[in-house]
């Protein structure tokens, strides 16, 4: 029968087990249609900063203690520091857990143990998952709060100091005009951006409410009364896929965990893509092994129970994702 000297294998080591949680399994999903504008990296320590130089803000290379730092030029230029947030889950598995597991077939006691800790893995990496998408809407609307969903973690406004961008639409009047809305927003974004970045396309996250208003006004519905396709865009059902207005995409972004919700349903936020605008850094685990390591995206560590009754298990994030011009971003309320 299988017993907990099993997990002195190698197959259990914090290298093994970080690997087997950043191979996430198939089937395991959270809001991410905002996943692809974030650029990730990996980085040795806590500490991330920003130069701000007037509104043009950039990254700041870290270096040896003692050595000269970076050129930073004309004294207005100002790098702004931010830490790394600390996300730890914690779970673990039973002696008679381990006991009661039967060995059939050609699988081995390993394997199979190995397939219970892995699953066990999943589980703690989904909640992860949750959090750094809730974590990235976050700063995409320009603050990153805790997972009480009130508690401040991060306020790029106010740590940048400037303030945020918005557009009412008017959606809830039936004479509005929606294009001159989306374009009014859309210049606003461009001022921002300005030559410190080339916009290659448009984005906008709805919350529910305001993409069924969106989708059914009637300044929409009679720009596709024309078009060969209008049934299939005003018939279908386009909240995941999106569909385009004035160049723009369209989306529908819900996410919920317990009683926190990711966005609200009456707003909706307009994303010019550039290069750059969103940034997800990763801070190294506060593991010996892993101590001024490039840091990943998740890592795994156990270890025995008082009295040998189990094993404890511990996966962890240790991310940062920002907007590196938060005005850029438009906020969209539905009237």
């Amino acid at each position: 029968m299988p017993s907990l000297d099993i997990f002195n294998d190698d197959a259990f080591g914090v290298v093994n087990l970080t690997a087997a949680i950043n191979d996430a399994a198939e089937g395991q999903a959270v809001p991410g249609i905002i996943d692809d504008l974030f650029q990730e990296e990996g980085i040795t320590s806590t500490a991330v900063f920003i130069e701000r130089d007037g509104d043009t803000l950039t990254l700041v290379p870290t270096g040896e203690r003692g050595a000269p730092g970076s050129a930073s030029g004309k004294s207005k230029r100002q790098a702004i520091p931010f830490s790394t947030v600390h996300l730890p889950v914690v779970d673990g598995i039973n002696a008679d857990e381990v006991q009661n597991v039967r060995v059939f077939g050609s699988e081995t006691e390993l394997q199979t143990v190995e397939g219970m800790v892995n699953k066990r893995l999943m589980k703690m990496r989904k909640r992860l998952d949750a959090t750094l998408a809730f974590h990235r809407i976050g700063a995409l609307k320009g603050q990153v709060l805790d997972s009480d969903g009130a508690t401040v973690l991060l306020d790029a406004f106010t740590s940048f100091g400037v303030t945020q961008q918005s557009v009412g639409m008017a959606l809830t009047t039936e004479t509005t005009k929606v294009r001159d809305k989306i374009v009014t927003a859309k210049r606003k974004a461009e001022d921002v951006i300005g030559d410190s970045g080339v916009i290659t396309g448009w984005r906008a996250v709805c919350g529910r409410n305001f993409f069924d208003a969106f989708v059914g006004h009637p300044a929409i519905e009679a720009a596709y009364a024309g078009w060969s396709e209008a049934a299939n865009v005003l018939l279908g059902d386009h909240r995941a896929a999106g569909f385009r207005v004035a160049d723009v995409e369209w989306r529908e972004y819900y996410g919920k965990v317990g009683g926190v919700a990711f966005i609200d349903p009456d707003e909706a936020y307009l994303i010019p893509i550039v290069d750059g605008l969103f940034i997800t850094r990763y801070a190294p685990a506060d593991y010996m092994e892993t101590v001024n390591t490039i840091g990943l995206p998740y890592y795994a560590k156990q270890e025995p129970r008082r009295f040998n009754k189990g094993i404890d298990m511990e996966a962890q994030s240790n991310p940062f994702n920002i907007c590196t011009k938060p005005r850029a971003i438009i906020k969209l309320t539905k009237v």
